[in-house]
């Protein structure tokens, strides 16, 4: 059985644990990271990741780390012309709305804002360096805003691989406390989401 290593409120879990529910995967999940330690084992760095971060798969001995990387691999591997697409051009697409939600919507921006809202005391928040992030992530938003103008999902009519990380990262935005610009096809796309049973599942919970 697949078996995976991380803690169910990370964003980066919850892209590979997705993934698995609605591929229909069976796993074994291993709390690791943050309270759970185990990350920072000599084993852990040593036999799964030298990073020390979670997740990590090993599936009957291939060992992966890196989320987005696990969520190709298992949509590749389990959901050919699903998941990952056949058609190389919807499928490259997919690929590059993946590295965008790393780099750029997550990166540059909405990791700083849930961090200091969800996961700082009060009385440590940089503001300026919020004010910041919020500015940053309202522009990546209207990229996606755009991006969703035929409805659907980022890669057409169907969900895929593209739509993971993307999906797990806006339950984010839509969870803190602030003033949302309004967006109306991000909305409609973060009420699709939720519609699906592994999305409530797994992301549909409050943030900690």
């Amino acid at each position: 059985m697949l078996k995976i290593w991380g803690r169910t409120n990370s964003v980066n879990v919850q892209k590979v644990l997705w993934a698995c529910e609605e591929l229909g995967i069976p796993y074994d999940r291993i709390d690791a990271g943050a309270q759970f330690g185990v990350v920072n084992t000599p084993e852990f760095r040593r036999d799964l990741n030298p990073n020390a971060l979670v997740p990590v798969i090993d599936d009957g001995g291939f060992v992966l780390w890196e989320s987005n990387a696990i969520v190709r691999y298992l949509a590749a591997k389990h959901g050919a012309g699903t998941l990952s697409p056949d058609d190389p051009e919807l499928r490259a697409s997919a690929d590059r709305w993946m590295d965008w939600q790393q780099t750029a919507l997550w990166g540059r921006g909405l990791r700083d804002v849930f961090w200091t809202l969800i996961r700082t005391p009060p009385e440590k928040r940089d503001l300026k360096a919020l004010e910041a992030a919020l500015a940053s992530t309202a522009d990546n938003l209207q990229i996606l805003e755009s991006a969703l103008a035929g409805g659907g999902f980022l890669c057409g009519d169907a969900l895929s691989m593209a739509d993971i990380p993307i999906g797990c990262a806006i339950h984010r935005w839509f969870g803190v406390p602030v003033e949302r610009p309004a967006s109306p096809r991000l909305e409609a796309y973060y009420a699709r989401l939720s519609a699906r049973p592994a999305y409530r599942k797994i992301v549909l919970h409050p943030l900690t």
